[in-house]
């Protein structure tokens, strides 16, 4: 390996399954994030002797999304799939004969024109889906990810092949829906599993084997029923009956056939569906963006049913699908193998031929290069005023890339357009659960977990059912378009019209289809048409008439019938074309921002530089855009009365003969607390960080609910229970045992568990806050039922001076039945429906994924203090000391909660940091210096943390002083500036974090100018302290400000470099 080179780096592997441990197996997309966020642009890990390298960054995928070198590679899972679509579009190998027949069947099937038709049986599908949807009601809960799926499954069966699934007419999920869900999971799950525990796996073989045969057998039945009762529609199962490949002359058989319709229903639905589901996410999620969306819908729409040309009229709506497909694309990853033994990065990493190269789409859509620091936010204004057309090559690769690309790229569009316009236009959508953070499941394609809604009628835009009448209507009324095309009544001979040519370069059929109409419209307009692919033109454009080119690109190259006619143009002498009038229409997608109208572009300029004379400016057609064919016909339009004007025919309107052609466009607890998504996690470890004397402070580690995820700096919601001190002293107070039960009865809804015996200890212990002060409303339900004026007096004096005698010493209800246990007569039920109901509890998460995804640490100080209540009790903090008797395997009710958006690491790695904290609020900076220490440890690049950590002693809290954080030093990733309070002589001088920050100021203006990051942790006293101390640094550094000047430009030049989290 010479200097300049690399070595790809790899994880620690085991003897025999290499990195298998690194996997996980319900969400392998997750731990391969995880890899990327830790080694960086580049990995490579060992699956049982399987090697994959990972390519993370923009970069890396432009470099191999190149079909001269790389060529798609069916491994793993997917190979795992042609067991059922074996040589089908999806699952193909390169060098099998029916992949290349069926794509050049089925591409013209695929065009803009072709998917503009199947419009009306999209609507038809989409309809059932409004209809279940206002049936149900606005309290329905719905499961989006199922009713989207039985949308994309019975949309891709009509339109494909004329089949009703009919999946809205059962309650369950469909049948072929169910088995193919478990069997595309099965297929993963084998591609991870050795061949010998495979060969022991009979129970699960037999389930996949029997998936597979139910979906073959319905895929047969369509196609012998298509057989014994043909129709005459042209679907995509006609076109691969009775169609023959243009380049060979052979069909499909009826095998093939078969594979392809199980594609086209695996492949058509699965993705779709998923878009969908998380487009409904991000748009609940980000309220802001659905009011937007929802405008635009109702501005362009009227209250109508959406119409073909209307998709052109929404660009928030194409940036909302844009961004959504970035950030969760539904195939996350895909394959390819170089041909030959090359290097990647210039020259920085060798590959060998036939390696495997899987992009991590998933992660390198997100690479904050291309999209900023903000890159794991949702925003769809990223898209819009050519944003997306300026990025880079590549940075957008949802759909695949090159001849392997997404077949169905415009039918998938045109749906999820169709499907999400109109559910947005009749409904507001809500979450089930107002908490809910995007959970994820993965088969071969990945969805939202555990995503319910609700869905309320717009009670403001008027409601509509897709009826057939309606439809009709609307057809009548608008979106028809309706093109008389007819021979002149007047004879004129054929000798007396002009000539003209129309060449066309088309894959897919819509640029031919244009040409196709230039050529019908000639004869009225006094020319007689010659049609011919552009192909047929090299080496020889005619002079003696007009040239017009219709003609596409295909990731920048031209069309299989053009690209003879591109290479000889390009060979051709300059003036040699002088006396070639010509004009050009270019049709292209502008989501491919490299190529767009690349050979449309070619061809125009190469003509006019070597002599051609341009009839008028080249038009440009964007199928992305509805506006598309409305393009076209101006420039139909615009060249003829050019040609007309520069040739004096003479148009004629009336005709002898003509045709139409019609275009037509643990659970009760947090359910009872309302804390859904609460779920037991596990202890792991509990351990005391500090010293005897010193107030405790415990390092504590749990494992996650399943499906649970994290980034340093989250949250841990934990549902605690009271201290078993505390529910002694209530069932001391009333005389009750701790094992009686009790039955709560309610007409009112309650919080509490109802009608049923429940421990009365267990309601004591878990649902009701028993150490919050007593409110002023308790104080007055006391003062009603004491029997002693005296006391009642005292009550009253407590009650008037509530903040400084109840509030600031803490004094509960529970303290004042047992100060007057002879004077208070308050029964239990009373007292119960007094307490607040059990709150849940935040804290700082104190680890990093990157050290174990499924795994949290908290670092937690136990509040165990002297009762400011002056009744000589001890005060229990709630939280902290049912955690600090936690012991490993206990269950504990939590969720992980997201952190303020500014409260996360930079993107980037390499930007330094500069964090201030005390005590356990070193928390969330620790899972900070972990993360960091970790991506060095596998080989990344990472900027320093300068540390100013207050605590009392060294010897006694100076938490993980001596393992932790001494070994981050010793790595280089932290730079430790503490302050002891009790002992400043150890820490230059400095008692408190401030005095550490001004002696070190020097240091921080440093970092400051490197552009770090800040960030504060703790108690609002030391952020204050700190920002206190922040405006003194600038004074000194500008004397001529004052106070309020400093503290004002403060703000403005750490805005998006400064974060906290405080408490109190």
């Amino acid at each position: 390996m010479s200097s300049s080179q690399s070595r790809i780096p790899q994880p620690p592997a085991l003897p025999f399954i290499g990195n298998v441990a690194h996997l996980d197996r319900e969400l392998p997309i997750q731990g391969f994030a995880l890899l990327a966020q830790q080694y960086g642009e580049i990995y490579l890990i060992d699956i049982l002797g399987r090697k994959l390298i990972f390519l993370n960054t923009q970069e890396l995928a432009n470099e191999v999304s190149n079909d001269a070198k790389f060529r798609k590679g069916v491994a793993g899972s997917l190979n795992e799939v042609r067991y059922l679509s074996g040589d089908g579009l999806f699952t193909a190998y390169e060098d099998e004969p029916n992949w290349a027949i069926a794509h050049r069947l089925l591409m013209p099937a695929f065009s803009t024109l072709a998917i503009r038709d199947m419009m009306e049986d999209m609507r038809d599908i989409c309809g059932q889906l409004l209809l279940k949807w206002e049936r149900f009601g606005p309290d329905h809960v719905i499961d989006p990810s199922d009713d989207l799926t039985r949308v994309a499954l019975d949309t891709i069966a009509l339109c494909s092949m004329s089949y009703r699934l009919n999946s809205f007419y059962t309650e369950n999920q469909p049948a072929f829906a169910a088995a193919m869900t478990d069997f595309l999971k099965e297929c993963y799950i084998r591609s991870t599993r050795s061949s010998l525990v495979q060969a022991l796996m009979t129970g699960a073989t037999a389930k996949w084997e029997t998936d597979a045969k139910f979906m073959t057998d319905v895929a047969t039945r369509i196609l012998n029923e298509r057989r014994e009762n043909p129709i005459d529609k042209k679907d995509l199962l006609n076109t691969m009956l009775y169609s023959k490949d243009p380049k060979t002359g052979q069909g499909l058989s009826d095998d093939a056939i078969t594979k392809n319709l199980l594609t086209f229903l695996i492949a058509g639905h699965e993705t779709s569906s998923g878009l969908m589901s998380f487009m409904t996410y991000y748009l609940i999620k980000y309220p802001e963006t659905m009011r937007k969306l929802q405008a635009e819908i109702d501005e362009v729409l009227g209250g109508q049913p959406i119409q073909y040309q209307d998709l052109s009229k929404m660009p928030y709506l194409t940036a909302v699908i844009r961004e959504t497909l970035r950030l969760a694309p539904t195939g996350p990853m895909r394959m390819v193998k170089p041909l030959e033994d090359t290097y990647l990065a210039n020259g920085k990493y060798f590959v060998k031929a036939g390696s495997s190269l899987v992009l991590n789409t998933w992660v390198y859509q997100k690479d904050p290069k291309v999209w900023g620091e903000d890159a794991q936010e949702f925003s769809p204004e990223r898209m819009l005023e050519g944003k997306f057309e300026a990025l880079p090559p590549q940075s957008w690769q949802p759909f695949g890339f090159g001849m392997r690309g997404c077949i169905g790229r415009p039918f998938a569009w045109q749906e999820v357009s169709l499907v999400m316009a109109s559910i947005l236009q009749k409904f507001d959508l809500s979450f089930v659960d107002p908490t809910y953070n995007l959970g994820l499941k993965q088969a071969l394609t990945v969805k939202p977990k555990d995503l319910f809604i609700r869905a309320k009628l717009r009670n403001q835009i008027p409601h509509f059912r897709l009826t057939a009448s309606i439809l009709k209507q609307v057809s009548q009324s608008s979106s028809t378009t309706t093109t008389t095309i007819s021979e002149p009544e007047v004879d004129v001979a054929a000798e007396a019209r002009r000539p003209i040519y129309i060449f066309y370069g088309s894959n897919t059929g819509t640029s031919e289809a244009f040409a196709q109409r230039i050529a019908n419209d000639a004869p009225s307009y006094g020319f007689a048409p010659e049609l011919g692919s552009l192909d047929s033109a090299t080496g020889h454009l005619p002079m003696d008439g007009p040239t017009i080119i219709c003609t596409a690109s295909y990731e920048g190259q031209p069309a299989d019938n053009a690209t003879r006619f591109v290479d000889w143009l390009l060979t051709v002498e300059s003036k040699q074309l002088q006396g070639i009038r010509y004009a050009v229409f270019g049709c292209g997608n502008s989501d491919w921002t490299q190529t767009y109208q690349r050979i449309p572009i070619l061809i125009d300029e190469t003509l006019k530089q070597r002599g051609g004379e341009r009839l008028l400016p080249r038009g440009t057609g964007d199928s992305s855009q509805g506006d598309f064919f409305d393009i076209f016909d101006q420039f139909v339009c615009n060249l003829w009365a050019a040609l007309t004007k520069l040739y004096s025919t003479v148009h004629s309107d009336s005709s002898s003969s003509g045709f139409n052609v019609e275009i037509n466009p643990g659970t009760d607890r947090p359910n009872a607390l309302r804390q859904p998504d609460a779920a037991l996690g596990r202890v792991v470890e509990n351990r005391i960080l500090t010293a005897p004397g010193h107030p405790m402070k415990r390092h504590i580690e749990f494992e996650l609910p399943e499906g649970s995820t994290y980034r340093a700096g989250d949250y841990l919601a934990i549902l605690p229970q009271n201290p078993p001190h505390s529910v002694r002293r209530v069932l001391a107070y009333f005389g009750l045992s701790n094992e009686q039960t009790v039955t709560v009865s309610a007409a009112f809804p309650t919080f509490l568990p109802v009608d049923r015996p429940v421990l009365l200890a267990e309601i004591l212990s878990g649902y009701v806050e028993l150490s919050q002060p007593a409110t002023t409303q308790d104080l007055r339900i006391l003062i009603g039922t004491t029997t002693s004026d005296s006391v009642r007096a005292q009550l009253v004096e407590l009650k008037d001076s509530y903040l400084n005698t109840v509030l600031s010493r803490r004094i509960g209800v529970l303290d004042l039945l047992e100060k007057y246990p002879d004077e208070i007569k308050l029964d239990l039920a009373t007292y119960i429906h007094m307490l607040p109901p059990m709150r849940i509890r935040q804290y700082s998460i104190s680890s990093s994924p990157l050290w174990n995804a499924e795994h949290v640490t908290l670092t937690v100080s136990v509040l165990e203090a002297k009762s400011l209540s002056g009744e000589g009790k001890t005060f229990l903090g709630v939280a902290s000391n049912y955690l600090s008797e936690l012991v490993p395997g206990d269950r504990v009710q939590m969720s992980v909660r997201a952190s303020a958006a500014a409260f996360k690491l930079p993107e980037d790695p390499e930007i330094p940091l500069i964090a201030y904290c005390a005590g356990s609020g070193l928390a969330p900076l620790r899972g900070f210096i972990q993360e960091r220490a970790l991506q060095k440890i596998a080989g990344r690049k990472v900027g320093k943390t300068l540390l100013f950590f207050g605590c009392r002693d060294p010897d006694g809290d100076y938490l993980y002083s001596k393992d932790d954080l001494a070994e981050w030093s010793k790595l280089g990733v932290v730079d430790l500036r503490p302050a002891f309070s009790r002992f400043p002589e150890r820490s230059k001088g400095c008692k408190y974090v401030q005095d550490r920050f001004w002696a070190d100021k020097e240091d921080v203006i440093d970092a400051f100018h490197n552009q770090a990051h800040s960030f504060i942790c703790g108690s609002n006293q030391i952020a204050k302290a700190v920002r206190k101390q922040s405006v003194e640094i600038l004074r000194s550094l500008r004397p001529a400000l004052d106070q309020d000047q400093a503290a004002a430009e403060l703000e403005s030049v750490l805005r998006g470099r400064f974060a906290t989290d405080v408490f109190d």
